[in-house]
């Protein structure tokens, strides 16, 4: 049985997942099925790194030729895309540097026609709150992969409550450590650790 996209992102077959991208959209094959089949090698990869498979190097590497097969991906999602969908303000909160979930769901994001301002990772409260002053997005999101990050998210939400502005705005946070639980306690309007499932819950925002 041939190999898989999956697979090989699983295995850094850089050649072959690069290729397989470039065959499959020249033959007019859907974008979001090759998303989809990237972002199930990056879970793959992920399952590893929770085993202790895989090591930090090995979350670069992926995170690597994941934005590269983006790279030829994105114009294909941009191509019918009229007009923006909306504003989302996205960062890691104080205390998380993990980004790679966060890249991911940029790059579906921007490429189903959302405009996307990434503030990074370890983002203060008081930089999402200006951020969100100024950009004025309909919807903010949350990258977590560690605890600590909670009470952070959770006091945005607080100081929005506290500015009558949290109305103005939907929350969804992301990542594995995520919860229904977690969700109430931060206060968020969603949770999910899929980026397709995030990007689903944010074009549902958008539309109404």
């Amino acid at each position: 049985m041939s190999k898989t996209i999956p697979e090989a992102l699983a295995d850094f077959d850089e050649d072959f997942v690069l290729e397989q991208v470039r065959q499959r959209l020249d033959k007019g094959e859907e974008p979001m099925r090759l998303v989809r089949e990237l972002q199930e090698g990056m879970n793959r990869i992920g399952e590893r790194f929770k085993s202790q498979q895989y090591f930090l190097s090995e979350l670069m590497m992926s995170a690597d030729l994941f934005a590269q097969a983006m790279k030829l991906i994105e114009p294909r999602l941009t191509g019918t895309v009229q007009q923006s969908l909306g504003k989302i303000v996205i960062g890691t909160a104080k205390g998380d540097i993990h980004d790679i979930g966060k890249t991911i769901f940029c790059n579906v994001a921007r490429g189903a026609g959302f405009e996307v301002h990434d503030l990074g990772v370890d983002v203060p409260v008081e930089r999402f709150l200006k951020a969100i002053a100024e950009i004025k997005p309909q919807i903010v999101a949350f990258s977590t992969l560690i605890t600590p990050s909670f009470q952070p998210m959770k006091q945005v939400v607080d100081a929005l409550v506290q500015k009558g502005e949290r109305e103005k705005v939907k929350i969804i946070i992301g990542g594995g450590v995520v919860t229904e639980t977690v969700r109430k306690y931060v206060g968020a309007d969603a949770q999910t650790n899929d980026a397709l499932e995030g990007l689903d819950f944010c074009k549902k925002f958008a539309s109404g």
